[in-house]
């Protein structure tokens, strides 16, 4: 027996007595598993956040909403980037000028996303004890391509409006039939000889911005502040 009718026995054998005709959403699973590991106000959230984003290697930074177009300028001046996509939703002003600017659409195929130095995009909601940002191809983050193929990735996280607790509270926020991306960190494998290397399936380089709405930075959490 090969492994494939294996695994198609196990299955049929563990739905040997669900009726026929029944469709998922008719039988409820239990849901008794914790859905947060402790109790946190939001600006203790936001730091576990940047705790765990800066533990992943990637490096965050805090802003007001009026100091963020500077802050995104500031970190793709300090990439030397010359051409940098966006999707729609990402207002112009946050790029600096001398900057080759290409809106998210159809025709920036792979091999033209290939020449493009950075990607800037907001985000659909952050993990906080994961360290994970979450992107569902809203108006302000655009197709997933965009933010596979270019070497470097600014994402902005409004706080504490875009962060969870947990991975079952950020769930509770998503679309399942929209295009979800989970980034924890910049791109990286450990597969050959167990030596870390980034960049292999996607961005090598992730900024992320907190922009905090009372224009406040929460304290600690180990991150560069900008």
């Amino acid at each position: 027996m090969s492994s494939r009718e294996t695994v198609l026995g196990r299955v049929r054998r563990a739905l040997a007595d669900v009726p026929r005709g029944e469709l998922p959403q008719q039988a409820p699973v239990a849901r008794d598993y914790l859905r947060v590991h402790g109790r946190r106000s939001p600006a203790e959230a936001a730091r576990l956040l940047a705790a765990h984003l800066a533990d992943y290697r990637a490096r965050v930074h805090h802003s007001s909403p009026a100091g963020l177009p500077e802050t995104v300028a500031g970190l793709l001046l300090r990439r030397e980037a010359r051409r940098v996509v966006t999707p729609p939703g990402i207002p112009e002003q946050w790029l600096p000028d001398g900057i080759a600017h290409l809106r998210d659409a159809a025709q920036l195929t792979p091999l033209v996303l290939d020449t493009v130095d950075s990607v800037v995009t907001g985000c659909a909601v952050a993990v906080a004890e994961t360290g994970t940002l979450v992107l569902d191809g809203s108006r302000d983050q655009g197709r997933r391509c965009i933010t596979l193929v270019p070497d470097h990735h600014v994402c902005v996280v409004r706080v504490p409006e875009q962060v969870v607790d947990s991975v079952p509270q950020a769930l509770e926020r998503l679309d399942p039939a929209r295009p979800l991306t989970w980034i924890s960190g910049p791109s990286a494998t450990s597969d050959i000889e167990l030596a870390r290397v980034e960049g292999v399936h996607g961005p090598r380089t992730l900024d992320v911005v907190l922009v905090s709405s009372d224009g406040r930075h929460p304290a600690g959490g180990g991150a560069a502040r900008s």
